[in-house]
């Protein structure tokens, strides 16, 4: 099914959804400034978790900015679904930037660039904190930056980080309980380009671009960059650090690092303009001109390469609306994988997705993408796919048109697009004057499994947005979320789509001023699942959250919703901890500050439908078991529930209470769930 702008032009205009509840709920919507006479919410529509094999190597998901080492760009955290929905921000006083690029370690601590390294930032207060950080120029001397594009956390909860000087780094940015060091202790250090020449006996023109560890803890790299022009007959290269010599290294040892660096070296003007997948056959790369499978086999062993088409660098025409355009020569599309195919697109003048057997190499599948726009707009894929595996024969990839957003300095051949920063890879009218600087265009495509091998299928596509947020799929919600600015109005909005129609379902207006761009790369996932963040170029890091909790009986007491967390719970792990049925919602956890005697604490929830007395609510103890709570109730909902509407159920908390997870006097924190 196709979607035109003629069917969507509505969109735009959306009521914003949020909460007509109780009195008490009504009153606290309004002095939030949030009501806006609707009682519903999106109704969540959860898909099964993400199907990612745990790489031993890499941290838990969203330790990276594709979020996983599949690059899905999917999460299973629970996002905002409209329930009296806020924007809240940290303002940015310190960082020529709001913080991009976040992502998490082990212990739930927000990582982000800062100062030319990265840092450890509290994100949640009215202005970003730092709370330990590693910059080079205030702790290395200076010279070169962190490529924070490509840098993630392992599974030992170091920050490991490419820099522009061809470095590896790795990083122990906390202590073995996950506090944040002040300052953040180098414990690897390897210049990679310099040991990759030495092995091959030549020099290197590509620096380094993108790493990752595979499933054997060998660290890989590529060389590389935007724009990676075949003619200028660049010399670049694939390989590998041994797990072994990054063994020695942390233990305080020398490594040999003619031995222990393997490379592998395409021909000249061949290199990656992109990150590195990895998976257990191995690490996905795509350069300009092909896609690999590459494993380590005492060197790198070539699995497969899969070449395919392009028609090189894509820039505006003399006279068109946009002056900006693609960022790649090759395929602008990081690799992203379900277990059995590689996708990614090609950068023909009708752009294909791309389907590649993971195995062997072979093209299972391929389809036009975003082809369907008014003539003279062009189509450049610039960024990872998400990438969802139903896991039953079907997987769903949403692509998004880019072009525009790219500058045309990537062009000349003295440019350095290895350098991940705004200014050198980003189209200044692009960063000054919004989105009408780029073309539009968001489908989803699935690749099914037939008696014939895999096929192809759009189920839906937009010409109407123009989104290089890298939108995010929550497989918790079943929707999908995106940082857009209206073409009609100005207003940049955080917009949630429908995961199986496509149609725009909830726009939370920000601002229409210009500097509200979304900085192409931010948007990312809080664990704690009330949280979508994205950072502007008005040096805001913004918020997107739901007041799904309050007090009513002290409207004008606002909970912190930075203190309060929604997650999926299985009936397996209800069930195994002591409760009864199944669960009829997501585990809803709140912390409260000061709370008089018995104070009565609400919860808003929806996805709820049958008659009101089947449910029963639970609460965590402190021995980590559940138990039924006997003095609840819900507030004016009706014996027929419905799932788009928003009930709210009310309780009594109290300081040290039978339900009190917190130890702290003068603060309660309740984690309650409702079961049928």
């Amino acid at each position: 099914m196709k979607m035109t702008r003629r069917n969507f032009l509505s969109a735009s205009a959306l009521t914003l959804l949020s909460c007509q509840l109780a009195p008490a709920a009504r009153a606290d919507c309004l002095l939030s400034g949030l009501f806006h006479g609707t009682d519903t919410a999106l109704p969540p529509k959860p898909l099964t978790a993400k199907v990612v094999d745990a790489n031993p190597f890499m941290g838990r998901s969203e330790s990276n900015i594709h979020h996983d080492c599949y690059n899905t760009d999917s999460t299973d955290a629970v996002l905002p679904v409209g329930i009296c929905p806020e924007v809240n921000v940290a303002m940015e006083k310190t960082n020529p930037n709001a913080s991009p690029a976040i992502f998490f370690d082990n212990f739930d601590n927000p990582v982000s660039p800062f100062l030319g390294g990265l840092a450890i930032r509290g994100l949640d207060a009215e202005e970003v904190r730092t709370i330990g950080f590693f910059s080079p120029a205030r702790h290395d001397g200076g010279g070169y930056l962190i490529q924070s594009s490509y840098s993630f956390v392992d599974g030992r909860n170091l920050i490991v980080c490419p820099t522009s000087h061809n470095h590896v780094l790795m990083l122990r940015a906390t202590d073995e309980k996950g506090t944040p060091l002040p300052v953040f202790e180098k414990v690897l250090d390897i210049n990679i380009k310099e040991a990759a020449e030495r092995v091959l006996g030549r020099s290197l023109e590509q620096n380094l671009l993108s790493i990752v560890f595979d499933y054997d803890g060998n660290l890989w790299f590529v060389t590389g960059g935007f724009r990676i022009y075949p003619s200028r007959g660049q010399q670049g290269a694939m390989g590998y650090i041994s797990h072994n010599a990054i063994e020695t290294i942390l233990a305080g040892g020398t490594a040999d690092l003619d031995h222990e660096v393997h490379v592998y070296a395409p021909a000249p003007g061949e290199g990656a303009e992109n990150g590195i997948a990895s998976c257990r056959e191995g690490a996905v790369i795509l350069t300009n001109l092909a896609c690999y499978l590459l494993r380590a086999n005492g060197g790198v062993e070539v699995v497969w390469r899969t070449p395919y088409d392009s028609v090189g660098a894509k820039d505006s025409r003399e006279g068109a609306a946009t002056t900006g355009g693609g960022l790649a020569w090759g395929g602008g599309c990081s690799p992203s994988l379900s277990k059995e195919l590689v996708f990614f697109t090609d950068n023909l003048e009708t752009v294909s997705l791309m389907a590649v057997d993971i195995r062997t190499g072979e093209v299972a599948a391929s389809h036009p993408v975003i082809d369907e726009l008014p003539a003279n707009m062009p189509v450049s894929v610039e960024n990872s796919a998400i990438v969802y595996d139903h896991g039953n024969d079907r997987v769903s990839t949403i692509v998004c048109n880019w072009f525009g957003a790219g500058s045309p300095n990537l062009a000349k051949p003295d440019s350095d697009s290895s350098i991940q920063s705004y200014e050198n890879i980003y189209d200044r009218n692009w960063l000054l004057k919004g989105n009408c600087m780029i073309m539009p265009g968001v489908e989803r495509v699935d690749t099914i499994r037939t008696a014939d091998g895999w096929t192809m299928k759009s189920i839906w596509c937009r010409d109407d947005l123009s989104d290089t947020s890298m939108m995010k799929l929550s497989t918790a919600t079943g929707y999908i979320y995106g940082f857009v600015q209206d073409v009609d109005s100005g207003m940049w909005q955080y917009i949630v789509l429908d995961f199986d129609t496509g149609k725009t379902v909830l726009t939370v207006d920000v601002a229409s001023l210009y500097g509200y761009n979304n900085m192409a790369i931010g948007m990312y996932a809080g664990r704690d699942g009330n949280k979508l963040y994205c950072p502007t170029g008005y040096k805001e890091l913004l918020r997107l959250q739901d007041r799904f909790v309050f007090l009513p009986e002290m409207p004008y007491r606002k909970v912190d919703l930075d203190k309060t967390s929604r997650r999926v719970l299985s009936a397996a792990e209800f069930q195994a901890a002591g409760g009864a049925g199944t669960p009829a919602s997501w585990l809803h956890t709140a912390t409260l500050d000061n709370l008089h005697p018995a104070t009565t604490v609400s919860f808003r929830i929806n996805g709820l439908t049958g008659n009101a007395a089947d449910y029963k609510l639970f609460a965590l103890g402190t021995d980590g078991r559940y138990r039924e709570v006997s003095d609840w109730h819900f507030d004016d909902a009706p014996a027929r529930l419905s799932a788009k509407k928003v009930y709210t159920i009310c309780l009594t908390a109290q300081d040290g209470g039978s339900f009190d997870l917190s130890p702290d006097a003068k603060e309660v924190t309740l984690s309650v769930v409702l079961a049928r």
